[in-house]
């Protein structure tokens, strides 16, 4: 886990499920640290110091490129 840098932080997992998917598309190395504590007790978010997405530093600006698209909204998403 030392090649895993903290890219950005969440309070809740619904604020990144379609962020997880594009990563999953792009094949980008990550994890969401304490994603699991926060899913059974999520009043411990603020606690815990957030959910952190954490991205490997060879795939790093993959993912930021990918963060900043989600953020800038320049490919809108569909809902059905």
């Amino acid at each position: 886990m030392k090649d895993f840098v903290t890219l950005c932080v969440f309070t809740y997992p619904h604020e990144y499920t379609v962020l997880r998917l594009l990563l999953e598309q792009e094949q980008v190395q990550h994890f969401f640290e304490n994603e699991t504590m926060v899913g059974v007790f999520p009043f411990y978010s603020n606690a815990l110091g957030g959910i952190k997405l954490k991205v490997h530093r060879l795939d790093l600006s993959k993912a930021r490129d990918i963060l900043d698209s989600f953020e800038n909204n320049s490919t809108p998403l569909k809902i059905v």
